[in-house]
């Protein structure tokens, strides 16, 4: 199953406790803001959450069952965009790298396109919209070696 493989290269790339004042997330742990925390259902302090806590938040809010069926570069990436950018946002990359309409829903026409696209490809094209995305952001100049560092990581796990 690609979700417990993907949420541990997740967890490479997210690490624990963080509360960085720069940071719109605020309080983190385990990548999971203190506000989706609440939002699905953690109510105790951040830097207590467990990593089981966080990963049945990242099932049940970044992961798609689509997702399974595609090759893991692919369902990957998408799983990390979700959660640095929503669902819509990664979903909506994915289809532009497959030449799907981009309109942030994850049908069958996405699944066929991204069955059908070279996913060394499909890659390579979703990790530079990203990138894009993140140079055009107002803290890039706070963040953004760190977000490199990330697409880079990813780009790796993309050519394996």
């Amino acid at each position: 199953m690609h979700f417990d493989t993907a949420f541990d290269d997740l967890i490479g790339n997210e690490g624990g406790y963080v509360n960085n004042p720069a940071d719109p997330g605020g309080e983190t742990n385990w990548g999971i803001t203190v506000k989706v925390a609440r939002e699905n259902g953690y109510a105790g302090p951040m830097r207590d959450m467990s990593r089981q806590t966080a990963k049945a938040i990242y099932a049940r809010r970044y992961w798609l069952p689509q997702l399974e069926a595609l090759p893991y570069a692919v369902a990957f990436q998408v799983f990390d965009a979700a959660v640095n950018h929503g669902l819509v946002t990664a979903v909506r990359w994915l289809q532009l790298a497959v030449g799907a309409d981009a309109d942030g829903k994850f049908g069958n026409k996405t699944l066929n396109a991204s069955l059908a696209a070279d996913p060394h490809r499909t890659v390579n094209l979703f990790n530079s919209t990203r990138l894009q995305f993140y140079t055009d952001l107002a803290i890039w100049q706070t963040f953004g070696r760190g977000w490199a560092r990330r697409v880079a990581n990813n780009l790796r796990k993309g050519a394996a």
